[in-house]
């Protein structure tokens, strides 16, 4: 079996883990004040920051223990077998691959605030490819340029916390604070899960790390308290300045992918130079997280080839720079199709169900192959054990069955497609042994 160049350095993996989620921070979670108004979203921001605190943690375990770019997917097959294992794959595909389309869109429409007249569309189109040549060339440069641009896009998120802190006023947090009851909040539940969703790809870059039993855990930890800090901060700096449906309404009643530059417009106006230099800095976090799934999904669908579940080229690395060149080309006309769709809330949708499936399926692997091999060696383990994986399963359990409650087409439109999937997967099960 090929190998993957081991050339990530620690700030690489903490640049890969807060890159991949940072879009969340930029766009997408105030479409949960739509549903959930500041109290609604706030709560479930509490919920799901406590369960990616108890499962980065129990993660890093698992990632250590077994440093596979397959990630969720290999501690699922080897803890719970071969058919739980493609479940665990199917889901993390779902959640990498349908979140860069997503984010696509937000680029757009941050660059139609900018300049209505460029054809967004073909941006997006072409940012596809342009990243997923630039993963293809090489590891080592796909991660230094993702530690580039991730580093813009928190500087350019703590700046605009420290311009619009001030200028908060508590009775903009508090007015319509629940407008479609607690109802409202439960739906507003996907959204704060996208605040975070993609901090688990740190656990794809193992095989890439350099000393991952090391790195790794500490990675997840620093990622996950920069997430936290920076979404708590910027929630209340965007909603805190005019209230938050300046935020999610455009002027034309038509929903927004851009709180962030709609909050500053009513801080300083859109012609001030330091609106015009946030706004442009603000692309970054969307390019950082577009780049980084993207980096992520190779390596995902490269171990679902590896495995047989999926047609074996998509194992084979390119021979020159040893990076999972059919995986990304596969990824990115599957995006390319998603992208034509043109539905962001949707795509949002989708990749949380994944990865809240993703979140279930690892905690169970934890438990299980702590009881089936208590001799593998764990160079980090998990605080608080078993209390942390069981808050961190049933709150991903918990989480995904309100979603599902709340959001039952699109909820059952995934597990169609993880039926489907799998009852294909079992009749080719006879296939080749994994690779």
């Amino acid at each position: 079996m090929a190998e993957l160049n081991r050339s990530i350095t620690p700030l690489m993996l903490w640049a890969m883990g807060v890159g991949c989620a940072f879009a969340g921070l930029f766009f997408g979670w105030n479409l949960g004040l739509a549903r959930g108004g500041t109290l609604g979203l706030g709560l479930a921001l509490v919920v799901v920051s406590l369960l990616y605190l108890t499962f980065t943690l129990s993660y890093a375990e698992l990632s250590c223990a077994i440093p596979r770019a397959g990630g969720v997917m290999s501690y699922a097959d080897r803890a719970l077998g071969r058919s739980w294992g493609f479940c665990a794959g199917m889901a993390q595909n779902v959640e990498f691959i349908f979140a860069p389309p997503a984010i696509a869109f937000a680029i757009g429409d941050y660059l139609h605030l900018f300049a209505p007249r460029l054809p967004l569309l073909s941006i997006a189109f072409a940012a596809y490819v342009l990243f997923t040549w630039l993963n293809i060339r090489g590891v080592k440069a796909a991660a230094m340029a993702e530690l580039v641009i991730t580093a813009v896009a928190v500087a350019s998120l703590i700046i605009f916390c420290i311009v619009s802190l001030p200028h908060l006023q508590l009775e903009n947090l508090t007015t319509d604070a629940l407008p479609h009851g607690w109802q409202g909040a439960v739906a507003a539940i996907p959204f704060a899960v996208w605040c975070f969703l993609g901090v688990e790809a740190i656990a794809n870059m193992a095989e890439e790390t350099v000393n991952p039993q090391r790195t790794l855990p500490k990675a997840f930890i620093a990622a996950f308290l920069t997430l936290a800090v920076l979404a708590l901060l910027t929630f209340i700096g965007a909603t805190g300045v005019d209230g938050w449906q300046t935020i999610v309404f455009k002027l034309d009643g038509s929903v927004s992918d851009s709180p962030i530059p709609m909050a500053l417009a009513k801080v300083m106006g859109t012609h001030h130079p330091l609106y015009q230099l946030l706004y442009v800095a603000g692309l970054f976090g969307l390019v950082g997280s577009f780049h980084g799934l993207i980096l992520a999904s190779g390596r995902s669908t490269l171990e679902f080839g590896r495995m047989r579940h999926a047609p074996a080229f998509l194992a084979k690395l390119d021979p020159r720079q040893q990076t999972p060149a059919n995986a990304l080309k596969l990824n990115c006309a599957i995006g390319l199709l998603a992208l034509a769709s043109g539905r962001t809330s949707d795509l949002i949708l989708l990749s949380v169900f994944g990865a809240l499936t993703l979140y279930f399926l690892a905690m169970i692997s934890l438990l299980v192959l702590r009881v089936k091999e208590p001799s593998l060696p764990r160079p980090f383990l998990t605080p608080c054990y078993p209390f942390f994986p069981w808050i961190a399963l049933l709150l991903s359990l918990m989480t995904f069955l309100a979603i599902l409650l709340s959001h039952r087409t699109l909820g059952f439109l995934y597990l169609a497609l993880m039926f489907v999937s799998f009852v294909i997967h079992r009749r080719t099960a006879s296939l080749a042994a994994p690779l």
